[in-house]
């Protein structure tokens, strides 16, 4: 069992946090799986790895009922919570390759458990659809009208992939320098014509409570904000930080970790950026 534990913790966590959506919940997950598999009999394990899937798969379909009635008394936008992923020692060693972006865990919310199970097993994990229906309890055809559901109802096609473009490193600099200036002008610039700006401060600490849309709005806030941390009394840090496999921007205060900035880019410009300011989701980067 301690094989087990070792061999398939990391991923049995990434497909967790995927369809969870928070730290906690996927951490749950897998621990109650491997306190039940010790009464499994052995010869059940004979394919461990889609075995183990399958259970931490109905045990998340489950939290996630329980989770839905939770985010619909949230206050304000709930967002996935945030992990570093950032060298060996990142949180539960997340295994980056088959880690969706911010912005696709973000579009899952739309989805039912089911159909987000099938297409974080298929589009995610890469698992072919037999093995999917096995874990799921359907068939390949439901498994497969399941994922053409959840692709539909998260905008993307059938030929599309389903990787967005998070932004690189180069381009979160740009961004910030373009801030710092001041220049108007030039953030407007890097923002799409449909651009959105999404806070998650879970009713703890002031955030936006609808999100900010269009150019001209965002930009305004974001120089507001840019003004505000520049002041030298602010008590403000911030820096680059590798968060969900993808450049991030992490602020602190004296205090602590107090803002999460991810950026979704396409064509270049700056389609989402959200800010995950609840206490709560940023226990692990203290």
């Amino acid at each position: 069992m301690q094989e087990l534990y070792e061999r398939y913790r990391r991923l049995l966590f990434t497909l967790a946090y995927q369809l969870t959506g928070t730290v906690a919940d996927a951490e749950d997950a897998v621990q109650d799986v491997f306190v039940k598999i010790y009464e499994i009999e052995p010869e059940r394990l004979a394919e461990p790895k889609a075995y183990l899937c399958k259970m931490v798969t109905n045990r998340c379909r489950d939290l996630l009922k329980s989770a839905r009635k939770r985010r619909e008394r949230y206050f304000g936008e709930w967002l996935p919570e945030p992990v570093p992923t950032e060298g060996d020692d990142s949180l539960e060693a997340i295994v980056r390759g088959e880690l969706l972006s911010y912005a696709m865990l973000v579009l899952l919310e739309k989805l039912s458990p089911a159909e987000r199970a099938a297409f974080v097993l298929r589009e995610a994990m890469g698992f072919d659809y037999a093995a999917i229906a096995d874990i799921v309890g359907k068939s390949e055809p439901a498994c497969r009208k399941l994922i053409s559901r959840a692709r539909g109802k998260m905008g993307i096609s059938p030929e599309e992939p389903v990787r967005p473009e998070a932004a690189s490193e180069e381009w979160v600099r740009r961004f910030v320098e373009a801030l710092e200036s001041g220049n108007v002008d030039a953030v407007v610039a890097m923002l799409a014509n449909d651009v959105e700006l999404v806070s998650d401060g879970g009713g703890k600490v002031v955030a936006a409570v609808q999100p900010i849309r269009a150019p001209a709005p965002v930009a305004r806030f974001l120089l507001g904000l840019a003004k505000q941390i520049a002041r030298p009394d602010s008590g403000f840090t911030y820096g680059l930080a590798d968060i969900n496999g993808q450049p991030g921007l992490l602020f602190r205060t004296p205090s602590g970790p107090d803002t999460i900035g991810l950026a979704h880019v396409e064509g270049g410009k700056l389609s989402t950026l959200y800010f995950i300011r609840n206490p709560d989701k940023l226990a692990p980067f203290v």
